[in-house]
């Protein structure tokens, strides 16, 4: 069997969401391959078939930048594409045997009392989505926002996600995109391979999407949230960094002043 490494992963993948005619190429009547074949990228990107193949079954895994960005133009990669394989193929050192324990960050006194004093949903979320701390307006607007749940597991797996979010379909494939882009070249951390590995148990959706191996940095700035008692809201997204901290993120929901969801906003205030 070929040795499973990222880069090598992420090349397979790509090279199968590729079809002939985008590039130009014949498709021809009796091709077997999903998307190119590893011949067609290598002519494409002007690098010879065996170091292509060594590439793609992980034998050489550190490319130059320069057939990094022959194979992103091959591939048609966007620029985050195209840094999240510079990144997969730079060298980096192994994780020291043992250090499997996963140590949740602490969340600032400060960020806590922000949290409790602002009127908008906010809350705060490590680098795997999990909750470190919600203020209570949020887990009104959404009740799977409590703490020590996992975003990612509650939009793949809660029975309600998806009538709480119309955008369901998009925010799935965003929110996938945006984890892998965050983990980057880390994909031998075992809290990172418990998750996939949970939602890949739990989830076909979410097993179709990391397939893809998309690679978005930033999500949408607004989502929707529909409401069983203040009814649908369009919401801007906010995140801020956690001075101090390596990956903690506050994400904070504010509607449009003056619009029917900056109302229904504050009605759920009002309630909660």
């Amino acid at each position: 069997m070929e040795p499973r490494t990222p880069l090598a992963d992420f090349l397979r993948a790509r090279r199968e969401l590729v079809q002939p005619e985008d590039v130009g190429l014949p498709a021809g009547s009796r091709r077997r391959v999903r998307g190119l074949r590893r011949e067609e990228v290598a002519l494409l990107a002007g690098i010879s078939n065996e170091y292509y193949l060594r590439l793609e079954q992980g034998r050489d895994q550190h490319p130059s930048e320069q057939v990094v960005d022959a194979l992103a133009r091959a591939l048609q990669l966007d620029d985050e594409g195209t840094a999240h394989v510079l990144e997969l193929s730079r060298a980096r050192p192994r994780r020291r045997a043992g250090s499997t324990t996963h140590r949740p960050e602490r969340v600032p006194d400060g960020v806590r009392m922000l949290l409790e004093t602002v009127n908008v949903p906010a809350f705060v979320m490590d680098r795997y989505r999990d909750v470190m701390a919600v203020n209570r307006l949020a887990t009104a607007l959404e009740p799977a926002l409590v703490i020590g749940a996992n975003r990612m597991v509650s939009l793949f797996t809660d029975p309600q996600a998806r009538s709480y979010h119309p955008d369901w379909v998009q925010n799935t494939a965003s929110v996938v995109a945006q984890l892998r882009a965050d983990i980057g070249a880390d994909q031998d951390d075992p809290r990172f391979q418990a998750l996939v590995g949970e939602l890949s148990l739990k989830s076909e959706r979410f097993r179709r999407l990391w397939a893809r191996h998309d690679v978005k940095a930033v999500g949408s700035p607004t989502g929707v949230v529909n409401h069983p008692v203040v009814g649908e809201l369009i919401l801007h997204r906010e995140k801020f960094a956690v001075l101090g901290t390596t990956s903690l993120v506050v994400v904070v929901y504010h509607a449009e002043p003056g619009t029917p969801s900056a109302e229904a906003l504050a009605m759920l205030a009002s309630l909660t």
